[in-house]
Protein backbone atom coordinates (compact mmCIF):
# COMPACT_ATOMS: atom_id res chain seq x y z
CA UNK A 1 0.00 0.00 0.00
CA UNK A 2 1.18 3.79 -0.50
CA UNK A 3 1.42 6.10 1.52
CA UNK A 4 0.90 9.51 0.87
CA UNK A 5 2.54 12.45 2.35
CA UNK A 6 0.00 15.36 3.71
CA UNK A 7 0.60 18.42 1.68
CA UNK A 8 2.54 21.75 3.60
CA UNK A 9 -1.63 23.17 2.93
CA UNK A 10 -3.33 20.62 5.11
CA UNK A 11 -1.01 20.63 7.61
CA UNK A 12 -1.43 24.44 7.93
CA UNK A 13 -5.02 24.07 8.10
CA UNK A 14 -4.88 21.48 11.06
CA UNK A 15 -2.42 23.82 12.92
CA UNK A 16 -5.17 26.77 12.43
CA UNK A 17 -7.90 24.21 13.60
CA UNK A 18 -6.23 23.09 17.00
CA UNK A 19 -5.33 27.27 17.47
CA UNK A 20 -8.53 27.87 17.20
CA UNK A 21 -10.55 25.14 19.16
CA UNK A 22 -7.84 25.71 22.17
CA UNK A 23 -8.89 29.87 21.91
CA UNK A 24 -11.93 29.03 22.14
CA UNK A 25 -11.68 26.42 24.96
CA UNK A 26 -9.67 29.20 26.96
CA UNK A 27 -13.13 31.88 26.11
CA UNK A 28 -15.02 29.45 27.26
CA UNK A 29 -13.53 28.58 30.65
CA UNK A 30 -12.79 32.51 31.07
CA UNK A 31 -17.18 33.00 31.16
CA UNK A 32 -17.61 29.74 33.25
CA UNK A 33 -15.24 31.43 36.07
CA UNK A 34 -16.47 34.82 35.51
CA UNK A 35 -18.02 36.22 38.54
CA UNK A 36 -21.74 37.64 38.03
CA UNK A 37 -21.55 41.21 39.67
CA UNK A 38 -24.60 41.81 41.74
CA UNK A 39 -25.11 44.92 44.06
CA UNK A 40 -25.52 43.92 47.86
CA UNK A 41 -29.19 45.00 49.25
CA UNK A 42 -29.16 45.98 52.45
CA UNK A 43 -32.02 46.62 54.43
CA UNK A 44 -32.95 50.06 56.26
CA UNK A 45 -35.12 50.33 58.88
CA UNK A 46 -38.08 52.84 58.47
CA UNK A 47 -38.52 55.83 60.67
CA UNK A 48 -40.91 55.23 63.65
CA UNK A 49 -44.06 53.80 61.82
CA UNK A 50 -42.70 52.94 58.87
CA UNK A 51 -42.05 49.83 57.29
CA UNK A 52 -37.98 48.76 56.38
CA UNK A 53 -36.80 49.31 53.24
CA UNK A 54 -34.68 47.09 51.09
CA UNK A 55 -32.09 49.18 49.52
CA UNK A 56 -29.21 49.10 47.18
CA UNK A 57 -25.43 49.41 49.51
CA UNK A 58 -24.94 52.62 47.66
CA UNK A 59 -28.31 53.94 48.10
CA UNK A 60 -28.54 53.23 51.79
CA UNK A 61 -25.11 54.42 52.19
CA UNK A 62 -26.43 57.87 50.31
CA UNK A 63 -30.06 57.81 52.66
CA UNK A 64 -27.78 57.79 55.66
CA UNK A 65 -25.81 60.90 54.62
CA UNK A 66 -28.10 62.95 52.91
CA UNK A 67 -31.60 62.45 54.74
CA UNK A 68 -30.79 63.49 58.15
CA UNK A 69 -34.33 65.31 58.52
CA UNK A 70 -36.00 65.44 61.87
CA UNK A 71 -38.43 62.87 63.30
CA UNK A 72 -40.59 62.90 65.89
CA UNK A 73 -37.96 60.94 68.24
CA UNK A 74 -35.09 63.78 67.41
CA UNK A 75 -37.56 66.51 68.44
CA UNK A 76 -38.76 64.84 71.75
CA UNK A 77 -35.39 64.45 72.60
CA UNK A 78 -34.71 68.43 71.99
CA UNK A 79 -37.82 69.08 74.26
CA UNK A 80 -37.41 66.67 76.78
CA UNK A 81 -33.75 67.13 77.33
CA UNK A 82 -34.47 71.20 77.83
CA UNK A 83 -36.02 70.37 80.88
CA UNK A 84 -33.89 67.59 81.86
CA UNK A 85 -30.96 69.82 82.02
CA UNK A 86 -33.23 72.64 83.11
CA UNK A 87 -33.73 70.50 86.62
CA UNK A 88 -29.81 70.16 87.04
CA UNK A 89 -28.95 74.07 86.46
CA UNK A 90 -31.99 74.17 89.38
CA UNK A 91 -29.85 71.47 91.44
CA UNK A 92 -26.83 73.39 90.91
CA UNK A 93 -27.39 76.79 91.97
CA UNK A 94 -27.75 75.59 95.62
CA UNK A 95 -24.38 74.42 95.80
CA UNK A 96 -22.40 77.24 95.88
CA UNK A 97 -24.35 78.48 99.71
CA UNK A 98 -25.39 74.78 100.67
CA UNK A 99 -22.11 72.72 99.61
CA UNK A 100 -19.89 71.85 102.30
CA UNK A 101 -17.33 70.04 99.75
CA UNK A 102 -15.21 72.43 97.59
CA UNK A 103 -15.09 69.53 95.22
CA UNK A 104 -18.99 69.29 95.22
CA UNK A 105 -19.36 73.18 94.46
CA UNK A 106 -16.49 72.67 91.73
CA UNK A 107 -18.55 70.06 90.54
CA UNK A 108 -21.96 71.66 90.71
CA UNK A 109 -20.18 74.86 88.76
CA UNK A 110 -18.79 72.35 85.76
CA UNK A 111 -21.72 70.54 85.32
CA UNK A 112 -23.72 74.60 85.39
CA UNK A 113 -21.19 75.40 82.57
CA UNK A 114 -21.76 72.66 80.00
CA UNK A 115 -25.34 72.06 80.49
CA UNK A 116 -26.14 75.67 80.24
CA UNK A 117 -24.79 76.05 76.70
CA UNK A 118 -26.20 73.00 75.68
CA UNK A 119 -29.94 74.41 76.57
CA UNK A 120 -29.34 77.06 74.58
CA UNK A 121 -28.29 75.14 71.28
CA UNK A 122 -30.94 73.06 71.61
CA UNK A 123 -33.61 75.95 71.73
CA UNK A 124 -31.77 77.24 68.71
CA UNK A 125 -32.10 73.80 67.02
CA UNK A 126 -36.02 73.54 67.95
CA UNK A 127 -36.38 76.78 66.83
CA UNK A 128 -34.69 75.97 63.37
CA UNK A 129 -36.53 72.92 62.79
CA UNK A 130 -39.61 73.00 64.65
CA UNK A 131 -40.83 76.70 64.88
CA UNK A 132 -40.09 76.34 68.60
CA UNK A 133 -37.61 77.39 70.82
CA UNK A 134 -39.23 76.77 74.58
CA UNK A 135 -39.52 72.94 75.82
CA UNK A 136 -43.29 71.57 76.05
CA UNK A 137 -43.56 70.19 79.42
CA UNK A 138 -43.64 66.57 79.98
CA UNK A 139 -44.34 64.76 83.05
CA UNK A 140 -41.37 64.21 85.17
CA UNK A 141 -41.97 60.42 85.56
CA UNK A 142 -41.27 60.20 81.60
CA UNK A 143 -38.14 61.09 81.84
CA UNK A 144 -35.63 58.69 83.21
CA UNK A 145 -33.70 60.27 86.04
CA UNK A 146 -36.03 63.40 87.58
CA UNK A 147 -35.93 64.72 90.54
CA UNK A 148 -39.47 64.22 92.45
CA UNK A 149 -41.02 68.06 93.47
CA UNK A 150 -40.53 66.00 97.00
CA UNK A 151 -36.76 65.35 96.46
CA UNK A 152 -35.86 69.14 94.82
CA UNK A 153 -37.80 69.96 97.90
CA UNK A 154 -35.46 68.35 100.23
CA UNK A 155 -32.44 69.21 98.29
CA UNK A 156 -33.35 72.83 99.17
CA UNK A 157 -33.82 72.37 102.76
CA UNK A 158 -30.10 70.46 103.01
CA UNK A 159 -27.03 71.96 104.20
CA UNK A 160 -23.33 70.45 104.69
CA UNK A 161 -22.52 67.04 103.93
CA UNK A 162 -26.31 66.52 103.99
CA UNK A 163 -26.44 68.60 101.19
CA UNK A 164 -23.14 67.08 99.57
CA UNK A 165 -24.29 63.59 99.79
CA UNK A 166 -28.15 64.11 98.56
CA UNK A 167 -26.78 66.16 95.87
CA UNK A 168 -24.22 63.24 94.42
CA UNK A 169 -26.86 60.73 94.68
CA UNK A 170 -29.24 62.82 93.12
CA UNK A 171 -27.13 64.22 90.05
CA UNK A 172 -25.67 60.65 90.12
CA UNK A 173 -29.48 59.10 88.92
CA UNK A 174 -30.02 62.72 86.81
CA UNK A 175 -27.18 61.98 84.55
CA UNK A 176 -27.53 58.00 84.27
CA UNK A 177 -31.05 59.12 83.04
CA UNK A 178 -29.91 61.63 80.29
CA UNK A 179 -27.43 58.67 79.00
CA UNK A 180 -30.53 56.60 78.64
CA UNK A 181 -32.22 59.59 77.03
CA UNK A 182 -29.51 60.16 74.56
CA UNK A 183 -28.90 56.25 73.77
CA UNK A 184 -32.32 56.05 72.67
CA UNK A 185 -32.13 58.46 70.72
CA UNK A 186 -29.04 57.67 69.07
CA UNK A 187 -31.28 54.21 68.04
CA UNK A 188 -34.37 56.10 66.92
CA UNK A 189 -34.00 59.06 65.47
CA UNK A 190 -32.49 60.45 62.20
CA UNK A 191 -30.62 64.24 62.62
CA UNK A 192 -26.96 63.86 62.59
CA UNK A 193 -26.59 67.47 64.80
CA UNK A 194 -29.24 65.50 67.36
CA UNK A 195 -27.02 62.43 67.42
CA UNK A 196 -23.60 64.44 67.70
CA UNK A 197 -25.62 66.50 71.09
CA UNK A 198 -26.28 63.01 72.09
CA UNK A 199 -22.60 61.51 71.63
CA UNK A 200 -21.34 64.74 73.42
CA UNK A 201 -23.75 63.85 76.64
CA UNK A 202 -22.93 60.40 76.85
CA UNK A 203 -19.23 61.11 76.74
CA UNK A 204 -19.74 63.96 78.85
CA UNK A 205 -22.13 62.72 82.10
CA UNK A 206 -20.61 58.92 81.71
CA UNK A 207 -17.66 60.77 82.82
CA UNK A 208 -19.46 62.92 85.89
CA UNK A 209 -20.64 59.91 86.93
CA UNK A 210 -17.50 58.57 87.61
CA UNK A 211 -16.38 61.40 89.15
CA UNK A 212 -19.29 61.44 91.32
CA UNK A 213 -19.15 58.25 92.73
CA UNK A 214 -15.47 58.27 93.64
CA UNK A 215 -16.99 61.58 95.58
CA UNK A 216 -19.74 59.84 97.52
Amino acid sequence: MLFRRPSHASLVTASLAVVVLALGGCDSDTETKSPTTSGASVIVPGKPGEAAQTLSAEDAAKQRTDDDTPNSADLAYARMMIEHHTQALEMTELAPKQAESSSVKALAERIAASQGPEITTMESWLKAHDGESAATEHAHEAMPGMATEAQLEKLRAAKGKAFDQLFLTLMITHHEGAITMATDVKAQGNNIQIEEMADDVIAQQTSEIGRMQDMS
